[in-house]
């Protein structure tokens, strides 16, 4: 894959987490064999484990959550991008967030494989949000 294309599909699927919609999101991975090795070292295979990993999330139990891209590194010879984010989320003690990056592996479809997930907080736990 080239590098501009390499490029759009890394921040179309990251913005992706600032909507509701889980299905675009899962449209990004590749149906066989997709992993997403999350910040807390838990691996979800395949696209049921996948989408139960999100669901949370998408359905606002985190509360409203923003990731905004702050750099992007892309290897169109592996077909690798590596996304740097600020995440950002309203909390019943107020705003919060974290820095945190994907690196992300493609099939030559465009696909996600493979979504590797890493966070710089000194605690990241999220608590679900009171109603």
């Amino acid at each position: 894959m080239d590098r501009a294309r390499l490029e759009d599909l890394t921040r179309s699927f990251t913005e992706t987490f600032n909507g509701t919609d889980l299905d675009v999101m899962m449209s990004y991975f590749a149906d066989a064999a997709a992993v997403y090795d999350q910040h807390d070292g838990a691996i979800a295979e395949g696209l049921t484990a996948i989408r139960t990993a999100f669901q949370p999330q998408f359905d606002g139990d985190f509360g409203t959550m923003a990731f905004v891209v702050e750099d992007l590194f892309i290897d169109p010879d592996q077909d690798k991008t590596m996304v740097s984010w600020l995440c950002t989320f309203d909390t019943k003690r107020g705003r919060t967030g974290w820095r945190g990056l994907d690196i992300l592996h493609f099939n030559k479809a465009g696909e996600i494989v493979n979504k590797l997930t890493y966070a710089k907080a000194k605690a990241l736990q999220l608590d679900l949000v009171e109603a």
